[in-house]
């Protein structure tokens, strides 16, 4: 992920060796615990970048991650003093080697000077930590991998990036699906907190094995990818350079990656060090995963378990909708202290009553699609309901339908809601909404309106790479409304225009949209000219035929 970058106060101060380095850090942390001014020591041939020492972890963490929904804190557990806590035995388990270099002393540094930001990540951990905790000695794995939600996420399982990726671990959709992760309309297992652990224990295990048992090159390739690293490796291998995780020339959030889940190790190894005292959590199991049988809409679920709506939710972030998917996974997860209750109340609970229900009378015009977001449930459930075999159905007849047992602005941490949510927010600028039309692309929209896809995408809580659908409504944000009649004239035909067919050579970094940018010209057009997908990468030293009006790209 990349990381804010803070406003940093960087003292140079030349050192001998990396243990006087660490002493002198660790002192000035103890020191001045209430300053939030970076202050580390590093060789002065070694002077980096702000961003480079610290692609920083501003409140919730990241730029690329954004946190939709606030926190809801409620307790998992009847104790209200902890007896047993789970960092001690972490503790204990911690087998990491942490080099005292720059690197692990600027991202530990931060950690230290913000222990409110652990708190909050710790409280938000607190109904999961244990169970990661358990699957991973399970698995015969480093127990350092369950700080790993934290630099990912900061332990938030609904957060996601302009990436593409989601949930607490941050997959994108095809490692996901990969790593057994379902993904539809109703569900989405990058956020089901059970079945995400269990595909980045195998997603980890696979990255292990893949880099011969190196632990730090398997971290760096969960963030870029093992193609990427192994790269990086076989390039100084060429070169006769050294190949560990510390001297390959990788990604700039790669580079401060690793040494975040290093920094955090060393401060809960050693949080006297650092004059902090963590969050204290039960060491035990606080939450379970109950087996429903079959579907169940979400509001009756808490009401069953004796649990708000939005507590319910929480615990079980990877429902997309008012009810569970209907071809599963059919468990939720509950506290351990609702749990017999749970129980019993489903048991005695009918089928019938699992949902809400609504006789329809087909309308002329209707179609299963329709009456499907009329009702926000899916065209495959209604047919299984109403035993339809194909699409076709007939005005005047009824269909009964599954619905929301309470109104669907209840269900908070739904998809939907949480997409209102985030259209809601009021940026600076003039509030205006495209309906998407056949044919339409981000870029061509942000052309349109003068703003950025990565605008567009965030406003939407989208990835700038997402497929977008005839009918979609996005919110656009405009600074002046004269942008548009600029953008505009740069599609109107140009009298004088002189067309030249030319052939351009695609450089490193170049993409679909740089060159369109480029030359004035659109996607859709390169894609014609060339026969090629915009979904496909472009390649280096690739040859590309252009259509270029010369006037205006003088």
């Amino acid at each position: 992920m990349k990381y804010i970058p803070l406003t940093l106060s960087v003292a140079l101060l030349i050192c001998g060796c990396q243990n006087t380095i660490f002493q002198t850090d660790r002192n000035s942390v103890q020191n001045s615990n209430q300053s939030n001014t970076l202050s580390t020591s590093i060789n002065a041939d070694e002077i980096a970048s702000p961003n480079e020492i610290n692609q920083a972890l501003l409140a919730d963490g990241t730029v690329e991650v954004i946190h939709p929904v606030a926190d809801i804190e409620f307790t998992v557990s009847d104790n209200i003093n902890v007896s047993d806590d789970l960092w001690q035995h972490i503790r204990e388990k911690l087998s990491f080697e942490i080099p005292q270099n720059k690197r692990v002393i600027a991202q530990r540094n931060w950690y230290a000077r913000h222990p409110s930001y652990l708190d909050r990540v710790a409280k938000r951990a607190e109904p999961f930590m244990y169970y990661i905790v358990q699957e991973l000695e399970a698995n015969d794995m480093p127990v350092e991998m369950t700080l790993l939600p934290i630099v990912e996420s900061a332990f938030d399982p609904f957060a996601y990036s302009h990436g593409r990726a989601s949930g607490m671990w941050q997959f994108v959709p095809g490692t996901g699906t990969r790593f057994g992760m379902k993904q539809n309309w109703w569900y989405d297992g990058r956020r089901d907190v059970i079945a995400s652990t269990q595909g980045a224990i195998k997603y980890l295990k696979y990255l292990h094995k893949y880099f011969d048992g190196d632990w730090l090159l398997a971290l760096a390739a969960y963030n870029s990818g093992e193609g990427r690293v192994r790269r990086a490796v076989k390039n100084n291998a060429r070169k006769q350079k050294p190949t560990d995780f510390w001297s390959l020339d990788l990604p700039r959030e790669t580079r401060a990656y690793v040494p975040k889940l290093l920094a955090l190790a060393d401060i809960i190894k050693h949080p006297e060090d650092f004059d902090l005292k963590l969050y204290e959590l039960e060491n035990k199991s606080v939450i379970s995963k109950v087996d429903i049988g079959s579907q169940l809409d979400l509001a009756k679920a808490a009401q069953l378990a004796d649990l708000s709506l939005a507590e319910l939710q929480r615990l079980n972030p990877g429902f997309n909708r008012w009810a569970t998917d209907p071809d599963g996974p059919h468990y939720l997860v509950i506290p351990n202290n609702k749990k017999e209750l749970f129980q019993e109340k489903l048991a005695k609970l009918s089928k019938k009553d699992r949902l809400a229900w609504q006789r329809y009378q087909i309308k002329g015009g209707d179609s299963l699609s329709t009456i499907a977001k009329k009702f926000s449930t899916s065209t495959d459930l209604i047919k299984q309901v109403n035993n339809i075999k194909g699409s076709q159905i007939r005005e005047g007849k009824h269909l009964l339908i599954p619905v929301a047992a309470k109104s669907l602005d209840n269900y908070i941490f739904s998809q939907q809601q949480r997409l209102t949510k985030t259209q809601n927010k009021t940026q600076s600028g003039t509030k205006n909404i495209h309906k998407v039309k056949r044919g339409d692309t981000l870029w061509d929209i942000s052309r349109t309106y003068n703003v950025s896809t990565r605008s567009i995408a965030k406003w939407n809580g989208m990835a700038p790479r997402d497929t977008i659908k005839p009918g979609q409504e996005l919110v656009i944000w405009q600074k002046s409304s004269s942008n548009i009649k600029l953008v505009n004239a740069i599609y109107q035909p140009n009298e004088q225009a002189i067309i030249r067919n030319i052939t351009y050579k695609v450089r490193r970094g170049d993409s679909f949209a740089r060159i369109a940018d480029k030359f004035n010209v659109s996607i859709r057009d390169i894609e014609r000219w060339n026969g090629l997908n915009r979904k496909k990468h472009l390649q280096p030293g690739q040859m590309l035929k252009l259509s270029v009006d010369v006037t205006n790209n003088i």
